[in-house]
């Protein structure tokens, strides 16, 4: 259990101001980023203690806003696309809700492995979704992507629900299916010719230092859709849960 009052946010991105005498692989004064553990207070605050092995050094040419918004949606999509789903140069791949967090990153590193990409997103989005290399749009609002796709590689679902039971049809024989846990995940299981599988987060210096690399290459640009004084925090939640934001919000601390 999390104790209350407890502080929000696990994202972050600043300067190093002080650290344990263990530490060997920062300096005062570098430039990190990461995210915070779960189970302590988080990163709405002008100063964050965090583990070490939960930071990698920030690209010079890249800016705090931008990375700030980058490492849990970054992270997960990572994992979804590549640790679990095992994405290919050649391959089509599904990814749902393309505008937001995850999808914005998770479009740009499919097209960066050279995968053909489909994803789903309201009209109003569609446009947005294919600058950053979407190959195909669906408008989810007008139209079933299960009939829409088939025969497809890999479908990454981050929503749960109807949508991770529909996504089954449009896998081809010996498709994959990764997931994040958004809603619950229906008990049934209509093929047994594909493969399904969650795909937990690494929050590691590893992984952290192999996305910067991907956002330092250009690879990946970063998406923020608002910059919010810490001061209005509240203001920034509220916007987060119209579930109508493009890529990220962030906090500005200073």
């Amino acid at each position: 259990d999390i104790p209350m009052p407890h502080i929000m946010g696990r994202d972050v991105s600043g300067v190093v101001v002080d650290m344990g005498e263990d530490v060997e692989s920062l300096s005062v004064g570098d430039a990190v980023f990461g995210s915070a553990a779960a189970d302590r207070d988080g990163t709405h605050a002008e100063f964050v203690a965090i583990d070490s092995t939960l930071l990698a050094k920030k690209p010079d040419r890249i800016d705090h806003v931008d990375m700030a918004s980058l490492p849990i949606a970054a992270l997960s999509a990572y994992a979804g696309l590549v640790t679990y789903g095992n994405l290919a140069e050649g391959e089509k791949v599904l990814i749902h809700a393309g505008a937001g967090g995850v999808g914005v990153i998770a479009i740009q590193l499919a097209k960066d492995i050279g995968a053909t990409v489909v994803t789903t997103a309201s009209e109003s989005n569609a446009e947005y979704v294919r600058d950053l290399g979407a190959d195909i749009v669906i408008d989810y609002r007008s139209t079933d992507f299960t009939k829409a796709v088939s025969d497809y590689d890999l479908v990454f679902d981050t929503m749960g629900g109807d949508i991770h039971l529909g996504s089954y049809a449009v896998l081809a024989p010996g498709g994959r299916m990764t997931y994040l846990n958004a809603d619950p995940l229906p008990d049934e299981i209509p093929r047994d010719d594909v493969t399904v599988s969650n795909a937990p987060v690494s929050y590691d210096t590893a992984s952290l230092e192999r996305i910067a690399e991907l956002v330092d290459s250009g690879a990946i640009k970063l998406q923020v859709s608002a910059v919010v004084p810490l001061a209005e925090a509240i203001s920034a939640y509220d916007l987060s849960q119209t579930g109508h934001v493009r890529g990220k919000v962030v906090l500005r601390v200073r």
